[in-house]
């Protein structure tokens, strides 16, 4: 257990979506541990005043209809900020979104909250440290060797294929096929975007803008309220391939539908 100085919170946010600048708490966990070792707890479910898109509820399992009635952020703000009083914090995956998320939140209701002089430990980046996710890890794990010369072209492209081989020999669930294996690679990383720069996200089955000043904004609305910016992204030359085709599909009124995924209990 780790040597505590001051009591140390245990956070978790669940939220309308991944982005913590823009997006609202939809519930929050605090566990804390004190200093004598024994724990306190606060689990807040929050109306964040926006809609929650299909996706989002299918992942928390979190409705809309579930926070009707439930307190906005201001309401229970300085409850949450006498339970987190002269804390530190932790919890998995915190320094990139449920803390930047937590911050915005009191800036918008304008109530200070600050981490300076706080601690913040987030398990995910010791994870990372601890285990590494790159080619030499990789290499090791499923080729049971040192990966001699990396960075180098040549060596790095031979391990890739011997550490894919490797993959296909543990995992024998993974399929066989390079278009099977296409389709899983885009399901386990890319499911919550339309295209591969993640320009497009879905949104209650329509694909979204991921950028700018219409971030937010489904793609069909703003091919009827602002087609000039669609023409844009068509015309810029900067986008990729696969955003300019959907853009240029749109404008022929032709868009990319998803199926809602259903939230498991």
């Amino acid at each position: 257990m780790m040597k505590l100085t001051r009591p140390m919170i245990y956070i978790d946010l669940e939220a309308t979506g991944a982005d913590a600048t823009r997006d609202r708490i939809v519930e929050i966990g605090l566990v804390r541990r004190n200093l004598d070792g024994t724990l306190s707890e606060r689990v807040d479910r929050i109306n964040p005043g926006v809609h929650i898109p299909a996706e989002v509820v299918a992942v928390h399992g979190i409705t809309n209809e579930a926070l009707t009635g439930c307190p906005a952020f201001r309401d229970i703000a300085p409850e949450l900020l006498d339970f987190m009083q002269g804390c530190d914090f932790a919890g998995f995956g915190v320094q990139r979104f449920d803390m930047p998320l937590l911050l915005e939140e009191f800036r918008r209701i304008g109530l200070p909250f600050s981490l300076e002089g706080r601690s913040v430990v987030d398990g995910l980046m010791i994870f990372h440290q601890k285990e590494p996710r790159d080619l030499t890890a990789a290499y090791k794990f499923f080729c049971g060797k040192e990966l001699v010369g990396a960075h180098g072209a040549k060596a790095d492209a031979i391990a890739a294929m011997e550490v894919l081989e490797g993959q296909l020999k543990k995992y024998t669930d993974l399929p066989q096929d390079p278009a099977s294996l296409h389709q899983y690679c885009r399901k386990q990383q890319d499911s919550r975007f339309v295209d591969t720069q993640r320009k497009f996200f879905w949104k209650d089955g329509e694909a979204a803008i991921n950028f700018g000043k219409h971030k937010g904004e489904t793609l069909r609305d703003l091919v009827r309220t602002h087609r000039d910016y669609v023409e844009w992204m068509v015309q810029d030359g900067k986008f990729p391939q696969d955003a300019i085709d959907l853009c240029w599909k749109a404008l022929r009124g032709e868009f990319p539908k998803k199926e809602i995924p259903t939230h498991a209990p």
